[in-house]
């Protein structure tokens, strides 16, 4: 081993240069050991942070999994509704081929384009709603239970269906209000409280609580599937879990 300094052979476990008094690189003091040894020490005897902080909005929600879950879907969304197109054309096609219900060919076609457009229209309209929505912090404001009632018509007939609709509203920091409403399910209802801090994640349109202390479950931001609060990842679509 040589000094990098003077280049003079050093003896082993030399902390100095016997030539030039430069301290040898990669060696430490007695002292220096000693305070190392100390703050070690220090930093081993105060409390860790815990790895899973249920309080604060997850800076998880950056994983890719979260961008291929986003583009999977948009996919599919295309990928069904173009199969219902073509569904839809060649059934009124052969519709019109054969007569049914005095159908006639091309016009019997034209509608089953029409019908078909409107599938595709519909799936394109969903993928560009989720590409503009954004991202907003905001806060629940007020809940209500409500019990309702409406017309459900069957065939020829009619009868009245009667329903709780369970809302949880939303104001946002900009001062836009928005609803959260489930018909005959409290679940969300009871998930969230009145004063709770929640951050509405653009394209998943979904909402994650800011503090989650407390709390047995949770929901996963992008497929809304119901999980244990233990657990780190979906265990339907395998995005992580928000906390």
């Amino acid at each position: 081993m040589f000094c990098t300094n003077c280049g003079s052979k050093l003896e082993p476990d030399s902390v100095f240069c016997s030539s030039c008094g430069e301290k040898v690189v990669g060696i430490e003091t007695g002292e220096e050991r000693q305070s190392h040894a100390e703050s070690a020490a220090i930093a081993s005897s105060k409390p860790k942070k815990a790895s899973n902080n249920l309080v604060g909005f997850s800076p998880r929600i950056s994983d890719p999994a979260f961008k291929k879950y986003l583009k999977n879907s948009n996919r599919w969304s295309l990928y069904f509704s173009l199969g219902i197109a073509l569904i839809a054309v060649v059934g009124f096609y052969i519709a019109g081929e054969k007569g049914i219900d005095g159908m006639s060919n091309p016009e019997s076609l034209y509608i089953g384009f029409g019908i078909g457009g409107m599938f595709v229209t519909i799936a394109l309209f969903q993928i560009m709603g989720r590409k503009r929505s954004k991202t907003w912090d905001g806060k629940v404001i007020d809940k209500t239970v409500k019990n309702k009632a409406k017309e459900v018509k069957s065939g020829s007939s009619s009868y009245i269906k009667r329903y709780t609709e369970f809302t949880v509203f939303v104001r946002s920091d900009s001062g836009k209000k928005y609803v959260i409403s489930v018909d005959d399910d409290d679940t969300l209802y009871n998930y969230f409280n009145v004063g709770d801090r929640l951050r509405h994640h653009g394209g998943l349109n979904s909402y994650e609580k800011y503090d989650k202390t407390g709390d047995d479950i949770i929901f996963c931001a992008a497929c809304a599937t119901l999980c244990d609060i233990k657990e780190d990842t979906c265990y339907r679509c395998k995005c992580p879990l928000l906390k």
